[in-house]
C-alpha cells in the first residue's frame, strides 16, 4: 500500500486523508472481491464440473451411436457365450475319455491276451475320475477275470518259487531219470534185456 500513500500524497492529501481514504476502501473491499484461495478454488470446481458434463455428454453420444446394436451385440455374445461352453464341454469330456483309456490300457498291459477285447467289456460310465485315480476299474477287472479268465494271462508266480518241470505230471510225479548221454535207443533197449535175463 506505500504506492497508492505515495500517489495520494502526490495529489496533495494529508496522511490523515490518505489514512482516512485507505481504511474506508479495506472496509468496502471484502464486499466486492473474493479472496484468492477461494477464487482458486471455485476455479478447480468449475474445471472438474466442465470435465464431469464433457464425460457424461460423450457417454451418452456413444450409447446413442450403439443403442441400434444393442440387440445385436447382445446376441453375438450369447452365441460366442454358448460355444466356449459347448467347447468346454467337448474338451473336459475329450480328457476323460483320453484319461479312462490309458488307465485301463495301462492296467491291461501284460495281463490280457488281448488287451483291446478286454478294454472294450469294461464299463467306462461306471468309472469316476478322483484326481490322478479312476475310482472302480480295478474291481472291474478282477469280475473280468473271474467271468471271462480265458482273456487273461496265467497270474505270474511270486519270486523265488522253483519252476514246474515241463509236460504233463500225473500226482506231481517228477519225470524219469534220462538216459546217460551218448547211449542210443538200441543200447537201452538191450540193456533191458540183459538186466530182465539176469
Amino acid at each position: 500500500m506505500d504506492w497508492l500513500k505515495a500517489l495520494l500524497k502526490a495529489q496533495g492529501l494529508t496522511d490523515a486523508q490518505i489514512d482516512a481514504l485507505i481504511g474506508d476502501v479495506n472496509k468496502e473491499l471484502p464486499k466486492h472481491f473474493i479472496p484468492k484461495d477461494k477464487y482458486n478454488e471455485a476455479v478447480e470446481a468449475k474445471k472438474t464440473a466442465e470435465k464431469d458434463v464433457a464425460d457424461r455428454d460423450k457417454q451418452i453420444e456413444d450409447l446413442g451411436k450403439t443403442a441400434g446394436l444393442s440387440e445385436d451385440l447382445k446376441k453375438q455374445i450369447e452365441t460366442l457365450q454358448a460355444e466356449n461352453k459347448t467347447a468346454k464341454d467337448k474338451y473336459e469330456a475329450d480328457l476323460k475319455e483320453l484319461t479312462l483309456n490309458n488307465a485301463i490300457k495301462s492296467a491291461l498291459t501284460g495281463k490280457a491276451h488281448d488287451e483291446g477285447i478286454a478294454a472294450g467289456l469294461v464299463d467306462k460310465a461306471k468309472l469316476v475320475l478322483d484326481g490322478d485315480k479312476v475310482v472302480g476299474l480295478d474291481e472291474q477287472i478282477k469280475t473280468l477275470k473271474e467271468s471271462k479268465p480265458f482273456l487273461f494271462k496265467p497270474d505270474t508266480p511270486p519270486p523265488g518259487t522253483p519252476p514246474k518241470p515241463p509236460g504233463f505230471q500225473v500226482g506231481g510225479t517228477p519225470p524219469a531219470t534220462p538216459p546217460a548221454t551218448g547211449t542210443t535207443l538200441k543200447d537201452a533197449i538191450s540193456a533191458h534185456f540183459q538186466a530182465s535175463q539176469n
